[in-house]
C-alpha cells in the first residue's frame, strides 16, 4: 500500500507535465492550491480523497487511475484481451469507451472501442488540446468538424487530425455508432 501511495504524487506531476500545465493552471482547474499540488507531487503530503477527486477531474482521469498498481510496468508490451477491456472514463454523455491500449501513463498512444449513442455529441463548443486523434468507423455514421470543416464518416471511413485545432463530433443518426478511437498525446 505504501508504494501505491508514494506513486500518486509522481503520477500527478507526470500527467500535469504531459498536459503542459503549470502548477498554477492545475490549481485553477482543480480548486486545489498550487502549494498543495507541489507538496503532493513531491510526496511531502498525502492528498485527501476530496483533493484527489478534484485533481483527477481536472486531469481527466479517474481516481482509480492514480491508485492502481500497474502489473505490466516492466514488460515491453501489453496484451489487452477482448474480455479484459476496461471502461475508459469520459465526461461526454452518450459516449462509452473500452480501452484497447496499454496504461496511458506509459505510452503515447491510447486507443478505445467507442460506442456513441444517437444524439451524443462533444458539446456545443469545439475542443482544442495537444495531440492527434484517429477515428475509424466500424458501424453507423458520425459527423466531425475540424477547424470549421465538416466531415461525415460512415462505416469503413477514417479521419486523422491534429487536436490543437478546434474540433467536435456528434452522432446525428437514430442508431448507435461504433468506432475505434485512437489518441496520441504530445510527449
Amino acid at each position: 500500500m505504501e508504494d501505491v501511495i508514494a506513486s500518486i504524487g509522481p503520477k500527478i506531476r507526470e500527467l500535469r507535465q504531459q498536459k503542459s500545465l503549470s502548477l498554477k493552471q492545475l490549481a485553477e482547474r482543480s480548486g486545489v492550491s498550487a502549494a498543495a499540488i507541489h507538496k503532493i507531487e513531491r510526496n511531502n503530503m498525502v492528498p485527501t480523497i476530496t483533493t484527489l477527486m478534484r485533481l483527477a477531474a481536472a486531469l481527466n482521469r479517474s481516481v482509480a487511475w492514480f491508485v492502481s498498481e500497474d502489473e505490466h510496468e516492466d514488460r515491453p508490451a501489453v496484451l489487452v484481451r477482448a474480455v479484459d477491456r476496461r471502461p475508459v472514463f469520459t465526461s461526454k454523455h452518450g459516449l462509452e469507451l473500452e480501452g484497447i491500449s496499454g496504461p496511458y501513463g506509459r505510452f503515447f498512444i491510447a486507443g478505445a472501442v467507442a460506442r456513441m449513442a444517437p444524439g451524443a455529441s462533444s458539446g456545443a463548443n469545439p475542443m482544442e488540446h495537444a495531440g492527434e486523434e484517429l477515428l475509424y468507423v466500424l458501424e453507423g455514421s458520425i459527423d466531425v468538424e475540424v477547424a470549421g470543416e465538416p466531415f461525415v464518416l460512415r462505416r469503413g471511413d477514417a479521419l486523422h487530425f491534429r487536436t490543437d485545432r478546434p474540433h467536435r463530433w456528434r452522432n446525428p443518426g437514430k442508431r448507435p455508432a461504433r468506432l475505434v478511437w485512437m489518441a496520441l498525446r504530445q510527449p
